[in-house]
């Protein structure tokens, strides 16, 4: 599979399965993938290590986003959300508090009303100020596919560098205002069998949930195909007695469906 990206900043309106019509935000290059997870549903495909680490710059952004704000004012229907999302880990991005406040900002001027999205994998939260930012929006949308480091590793394909206690705290720190998404797949990745829905997963990781208190629970499966062929999704079924044993928690879920 060759990688899917987004080829401009702002993007869409585009129908999103969790959130309605969702107007995009790529701040990472066009030409590029830049994240610090690898996983191996991604729609955008692997990370591009063939190309400098690079980021849009701020004032780039702001305006491509002041441009596409204002003439959406002009016209007759607002999407639902603005998301940031794109090709790769926006929080990466050494200016993201400062690209947060031009958001909320030019969302106030020309798109009152509309909320703000960040689709983050979790691994900069440990960092205050990318906290605080994502603090700031309306909703804070964060990876957690499991609760289980060996599996944390094979699903997100992390880096060796990876501290899964770090994941944790950063997660436990964004405490009743975060927003989870877990991705149900099972596979094989260099013959190792896995499966994040089974009996075992679903009740490791519904106690982590617990303690993070999230807002929202958001499960789903594969929808678009992955970059790993040995990766395949997840029966509606199945999905659905995940969602009766998060409530069982009182967990608050909301399930796609494909």
């Amino acid at each position: 599979m060759s990688n899917r990206l987004f080829g401009e900043v702002v993007f869409g309106p585009v129908k999103s399965r969790r959130l309605g019509m969702s107007l995009g935000i790529n701040i990472i290059p066009a030409d590029a993938k830049i994240c610090s997870f690898n996983c191996i549903y991604c729609e955008c495909g692997w990370n591009t290590t063939d190309k400098p680490r690079k980021f849009v710059p701020r004032e780039i952004i702001f305006a491509e986003m002041a441009k596409s704000f204002r003439d959406i004012s002009l016209s007759s229907v607002k999407p639902d959300v603005i998301t940031f999302a794109g090709n790769g880990e926006p929080s990466l991005h050494p200016d993201f508090g400062g690209v947060i406040n031009d958001t909320l900002s030019l969302r106030d001027k020309y798109l009152s009303g509309v909320p703000v999205a960040v689709l983050s994998n979790s691994t900069m939260l440990y960092k205050k100020e990318v906290r605080e930012a994502l603090l700031r929006i309306d909703l804070p949308i964060l990876k957690l596919d499991s609760a289980t480091p060996a599996l944390i590793r094979i699903i997100n394909n992390v880096p060796a560098s990876f501290d899964y206690d770090r994941y944790i705290n950063g997660l436990l720190m964004m405490k009743g205002r975060a927003i989870i998404q877990t991705m149900f797949i099972k596979g094989t990745v260099e013959g190792v069998e896995f499966d994040n829905s089974s009996d075992k997963e679903v009740n490791a990781l519904s106690d982590l949930l617990v303690r993070l208190e999230p807002k929202e629970v958001q499960i789903y499966t594969l929808h678009r195909v992955p970059p790993s062929s040995t990766v395949s999704r997840i029966e509606n079924e199945r999905l659905k007695e995940i969602k009766t044993n998060f409530e069982k928690a009182s967990l608050k879920v909301h399930l796609v469906l494909n």
